[in-house]
């Protein structure tokens, strides 16, 4: 559509209907009175704004605020309906796909086993699929999906990269594929990412430019957010910290291939039964997914959660020090990424840090103060349940309303 011209009436009328729609976004339904003060706008104003916004199917009127002393106003509110997105979360254990509308309310969740040597593209046609057909709709529906993965794309060959635990999805035509079976513009992004993206917009790092989430479940990574954006580096792979070399552990050589060492081997989750083992920390009889409700995870994440749960539960004795020694070893790495960008807040996530509670954040808290030369905030991640589906279905919707949302044409 034509740009409009700086200082128009075309202009001046598309900002405030996005000031307005905003303002429905984020408070709920409101009456024309109230968007009227908000925005500043004369009641004949925005009378004429609701009218334009109601005709072109952004907003509906939804009842009226009946309870409140003199007469009754007219209630208008986001059009759910006005467009749909998608969202796919892929790890070494399931497919996720789910459907939001434009107010970011998920209508349908849909998942499929990830089975190692299965087509990748069939694997999301199918997750996708299911989550389009629960939500009563047809693929052609959605305006955009973003699919969160393991690694990153590098955006130089196409391929996925530091993801070797992801067989199948390592194919240099994959995105091409997987653009000619799906009808909608796609876009991806690193699964940690998008755990930032959903603590961003939805939870611990609201109102914050500068921060870096720790995250922690089947891989040990890092998402960075500078001056209010994801910093993804020159191949995507920007906060891949589990290569960092780390003292104590072998120098992770050959990176593109599955091997052991440096931060990953020190501080990832599959260390952990040794350390508690060392420590004289007996394991739990049932291994569960305590501190990650109603996410799955293989049998690794599955141990280190349970004993991480356990120990912070009853932070003495053993428990203690084996906290003690985890904090040391979450430390040991963290300091050097908090020394080279000095963010405001460090947000701590992923099923195996979730797990070890304030017990462990405090540890983690005092170990940090005194390895790096900063001392940020540690603050445990708020979106504790699906944070990378959450975090892709903002993402979508965030370019979906710039589109469905500018009316200047």
């Amino acid at each position: 559509m034509p740009a409009a011209t700086p200082g128009t009436p075309s202009l001046l009328r598309a900002m405030n209907d996005r000031a307005a729609l905003e303002l429905l976004l984020t408070h709920g339904p409101l009456s024309r009175t109230r968007i009227g003060h908000l925005t500043g706008l004369s009641k004949p104003t925005a009378s004429q704004l609701l009218a334009r916004l109601e005709a072109v199917g952004l907003v509906v009127a939804t009842g009226t605020d009946g309870g409140r002393p003199g007469p009754s106003a007219q209630l208008y509110a986001i059009n759910p309906r006005a467009a749909y997105v998608g969202g796919l979360d892929v790890t070494p254990e399931r497919v996720l796909a789910a459907v939001a509308d434009i107010t970011g309310t998920v209508v349908a969740t849909h998942e499929v086993p990830y089975t190692e040597g299965a087509d990748a593209v069939d694997q999301v046609t199918e997750a996708l699929g299911g989550a389009v057909k629960a939500a009563g709709l047809t693929r052609t529906d959605l305006r955009r999906v973003v699919i969160g993965t393991p690694g990153a794309f590098d955006p130089q060959t196409g391929r996925l990269r530091y993801a070797s635990h992801l067989p199948g999805w390592h194919s240099p035509t994959l995105l091409e594929e997987l653009a000619a079976a799906l009808p909608m513009p796609v876009e991806y992004e690193n699964d940690v990412n998008l755990a930032a993206v959903a603590e961003q917009r939805l939870g611990a790092a609201r109102g914050h430019e500068d921060f870096v989430l720790l995250w922690n479940e089947e891989g040990l990574g890092a998402a960075l957010v500078l001056g209010g954006r994801l910093h993804r580096g020159w191949t995507g792979g920007a906060g891949e910290v589990g290569f960092l070399p780390v003292p104590g552990r072998p120098l992770v050589r050959q990176v593109t291939r599955a091997n052991s060492g440096g931060y990953q081997e020190l501080a990832g989750v599959e260390g952990l039964p040794r350390l508690a083992a060392e420590l004289g920390v007996e394991p739990p009889d049932t291994p569960g997914t305590a501190g990650a409700p109603d996410a799955p995870h293989g049998p690794e994440v599955a141990a280190a959660v349970a004993l991480l749960a356990r120990a912070a539960a009853a932070p003495e004795g053993a428990q203690l020090r084996f906290l003690r020694s985890y904090a040391t070893a979450l430390a040991t790495g963290l300091a050097s990424v908090v020394a080279v960008l000095d963010p405001e807040i460090v947000v701590l996530s992923g099923a195996a840090i979730s797990a070890g509670g304030e017990p462990l954040r405090a540890l983690l808290e005092a170990e940090l103060a005194e390895l790096a030369p900063s001392r940020p905030r540690l603050v445990p991640g708020e979106v504790r349940e699906r944070p990378v589906l959450h975090g892709a279905l903002e993402s979508a919707l965030a370019a979906t309303r710039d589109e469905v949302f500018d009316t200047s044409g």
